[in-house]
């Protein structure tokens, strides 16, 4: 048995091999960057560096924790993450579910690649059409709005609309990406469950409610999961180019707020204790309904 298992080992060795590089990548950038969480203890100098620089124990947590800005940031971030997750979670699922039901093979795979195609494009590319098309002056939605004899409406600049946009833009860049996990999982459900349905007289709408839905429930609620510590995080490189003077108030989030205090200000220390929490709460966040998802009788991720 052990010779058995020394060959084995053995014959599997140059495949050990492959898995160096991520290895080294994992330890560097994901490991050895932890030294660096001891600076949310400490007051930050650049002369001192992070071992030199002096302790100072809970204080950094104090100050954000006492900051205004910081918690109008927490409740952006909750609020707009929420509406992400209530609103383009169960509609990317839907739209799996309308793909999976074109009988065209041709234009299935039309449909698939024209709603892929927006994720590939920089959220940069995207806020700059936006900002375009929705410009006060020239932009196209306020001139047919004139042409209509209503008052242009500054979009970009408004705190009511900047919601509305953020949901909208990010439900059509990643729609159709979100699709592929479904899909997958949707091919891989036994036709005989549909040919057997279909003798019984079930017809299409009873099959999706009856067979593709409990089918690809397992990955629903792993997808589920893994998107519930996304409640911390909104998408600084979608809300970052959006964000001016006018709509700060709604837009500012957890992410962009460390940004202006980090890069903007300098508060090292205050933002790598800002980060220390949110990954702390991500983490049991992520724990939390991975246990409650399990307990329901639903998959757990582990």
């Amino acid at each position: 048995m052990v010779k058995w298992s020394w060959i084995r080992w053995k014959a599997l060795l140059p495949l050990y091999f492959f898995l160096i590089p991520g290895i080294v990548l994992v330890i560097l950038f994901n490991y050895i960057p932890l030294l660096g969480l001891q600076i949310a203890f400490k007051d930050y100098g650049f002369r001192e560096g992070v071992w030199g620089s002096p302790w100072v124990g809970l204080q950094n947590f104090k100050e954000f924790a006492a900051s205004a800005d910081f918690w109008r940031a927490t409740g952006n971030t909750f609020l707009l993450t929420g509406l992400r997750l209530a609103l383009v979670f169960p509609t990317t699922i839907l739209f799996a579910l309308l793909i999976n039901e074109i009988r065209s093979f041709a234009f299935k795979r039309f449909v698939q690649t024209m709603s892929y195609l927006p994720h590939f494009i920089s959220w940069i590319v995207v806020i700059g059409f936006l900002d375009a098309f929705l410009s006060l002056d020239s932009g196209g939605a306020n001139s047919m709005l004139r042409s209509l004899g209503l008052q242009p409406v500054p979009f970009m600049g408004s705190e009511a609309w900047f919601r509305p946009i953020f949901l909208l833009s990010g439900m059509w860049k990643e729609l159709g990406w979100g699709t592929i996990l479904y899909l997958a999982a949707i091919a891989g459900i036994n036709p005989a469950l549909y040919e057997a349905a279909s003798m019984d007289g079930a017809g299409r709408w009873r099959q999706m409610w009856s067979i593709t839905l409990p089918c690809i429930l397992p990955i629903i609620s792993i997808v589920f999961i893994l998107q519930i510590p996304s409640l911390l995080s909104a998408g600084i490189d979608q809300i970052y180019p959006m964000i001016n003077p006018a709509n700060i108030g709604v837009a500012e989030v957890i992410d962009t707020y460390i940004l202006r205090l980090g890069i903007g200000q300098a508060q090292y220390s205050m933002t790598t204790a800002i980060g220390l929490v949110t990954s702390v709460m991500a983490t049991a966040l992520l724990l939390g309904s991975n246990y409650l998802s399990k307990r329901a009788g639903g998959e757990g991720i582990w």
